[in-house]
């Protein structure tokens, strides 16, 4: 097991760079999750730590050794594909085994390290089988089995369950947080660009955008304290709802005027300098309540409702071209298309962002 070292990492295609200034440093027995919108480099920089794809500039360090320009096969790590990429002529043994008779460790130590990991995923019933007598999810495991007999220092996961219908996500899910869970020194890096595995699985999760990080924390963190409007729209389902408003009072305690009328005291301090700017609210679905006061931050029309059964997600379209805003009601409710309706959130709740999209509460 390992720790991981990414330092002013780079990686440029001709003259276009996709990812600059990567400093990140991973803990053994971390399971860091990559996430971010498509195109942003996840995969690219997974990519790169495997050996797959040549940093430009910068250093990679696995224990405190330089590995730039070491072979894929001597960074001792193994890597699970979105693709299960097993040999279809090959037994469930044969291919949790290959890697390790090319290298040709002792039949003995294959056969109980195939035994040991098929047990652990539940795969002992299935090690004669073929690949095409087995369903998605069992593939995938297979992929994940082949992986764990290595005995690697460094797990890389790419997007290991797109391929799964929900069902089996959700399972797979499970299986793959109860085998970190029975190998707590592992070290694993997982890409994904769903929010619930993001959420459920990571020690840590690292958000990408535009060429490099733009925040790292525990899933908590990046919920509750997001460093900017980015990162807060991110993470989270549905997204954060963004209010545009004016600050009309700084200080402590910062006054603003909403869109639609509303107003809002925000306990976030700002200085004297922020009256007049324009600035924007963050409220997320799940805060917002309906009322029937003057209290409200947001009033609306309903466009569009999904009624999901455990929630309600009201859908409401902005004045002023402005992404639509979500509420999140827990339960059924009686409410219909067209319909006004106003909602308060708990000032301890609302966000606040500068007119340079920056947390004004976690800076």
């Amino acid at each position: 097991m390992a720790n991981l070292k990414l330092i002013n990492a780079a990686k440029v295609y001709g003259n276009v760079p996709v990812l600059t200034d990567i400093n990140l440093d991973i803990q053994q027995g971390e399971l860091i999750v990559f996430v971010g919108p498509s195109g942003c480099g996840k995969s690219t920089l997974l990519r790169m730590i495997a050996g797959l794809e040549k940093i430009s500039s910068g250093d990679l360090e696995i224990d405190g050794e330089r590995m730039n320009d070491v072979p894929p096969a001597k960074r001792g790590i193994a890597m699970v594909f979105q693709s299960y990429a097993l040999y279809p002529h090959l037994s469930v043994r044969d291919n949790m085994s290959f890697a390790l008779k090319i290298a040709k460790i002792p039949s003995d130590e294959i056969d109980k390290a195939v035994e040991q990991a098929a047990a652990s995923l539940q795969l002992t019933e299935y090690l004669d089988r073929l690949p095409k007598a087995l369903s998605g999810g069992q593939r995938q495991r297979v992929a994940i089995g082949r992986a764990i007999v290595r005995d690697p220092k460094i797990f890389l996961f790419d997007e290991p369950l797109s391929n799964l219908d929900a069902a089996l996500r959700v399972a797979t899910r499970i299986e793959i947080a109860q085998l970190k869970e029975k190998m707590p020194d592992s070290t694993m890096i997982y890409v994904t660009h769903d929010q619930v595995e993001a959420m459920t699985l990571a020690t840590r999760i690292v958000v990408l955008n535009k060429r490099g990080i733009e925040q790292v924390g525990t899933p908590l963190e990046l919920y509750e304290k997001p460093i900017n409007k980015f990162v807060a729209t991110f993470i989270g389902s549905p997204a954060m709802n963004i209010l545009p408003a004016k600050v009309i009072d700084a200080g402590e305690i910062t006054h603003l005027e909403l869109e639609n009328g509303a107003s809002a005291q925000v306990p976030i301090a700002t200085q004297s300098t922020a009256v007049n700017s324009k600035f924007s609210v963050g409220a997320r679905p799940e805060d917002m309540t309906i009322t029937q006061g003057d209290d409200y931050v947001y009033k609306g029309v309903v466009s569009y409702i999904e009624a999901l059964g455990e929630v309600t997600l009201l859908y409401f379209n902005s004045d002023n071209g402005a992404e639509s805003v979500i509420a999140k009601i827990p339960g059924i409710q009686s409410i219909e298309r067209g319909q006004e309706l106003k909602f308060s959130v708990e000032p301890e709740k609302l966000q606040l962002f500068d007119e340079n999209d920056l947390s004004c509460k976690y800076r």
